[in-house]
């Protein structure tokens, strides 16, 4: 299952931190994303992170380009929660966002009909 808070209006310019809690998800690897759509829009995919493993957890980010150098992707893998840092936010950043996330890797981390499990989704309005 995996919940969404964070969501909410702001001014061009600000900043939002959107979170995902994720349970019942145990993957040693294993690729959490964010997509958004906007109205009249097709889903599309914000960033992701992967978690591998190799001894020692370790993680991989992924961005679209039009969010690169603005959003930032992380996880609190002792929390089971993911975020999505969001500055310099622009009014095409409007969308609600959703969390998603599957086992396994992330090189098609943009696709979102690769992802089995999925959150509700959050407003973001600038």
């Amino acid at each position: 299952q995996l919940v969404e808070s964070g969501g909410g209006s702001v001014q061009t310019g600000g900043s939002l931190r959107l979170s995902c809690a994720a349970s019942g998800m145990t993957y040693r690897r294993s690729c959490m994303g964010w997509f958004r759509q906007a109205p009249g829009k097709e889903r599309e995919g914000v960033a992701a992170i992967y978690t591998g493993y190799n001894g020692f957890s370790y993680h991989s980010t992924y961005y679209a380009d039009s969010v690169k150098g603005r959003f930032t992707v992380s996880q609190d893998s002792a929390k089971n929660t993911l975020h999505l840092e969001m500055n310099s936010l622009k009014p095409k950043d409007t969308a609600i966002y959703f969390c998603a996330a599957k086992a396994g890797d992330c090189y098609r981390w943009a696709e979102e009909r690769d992802f089995g499990y999925w959150g509700q989704g959050t407003q973001v309005t600038v």
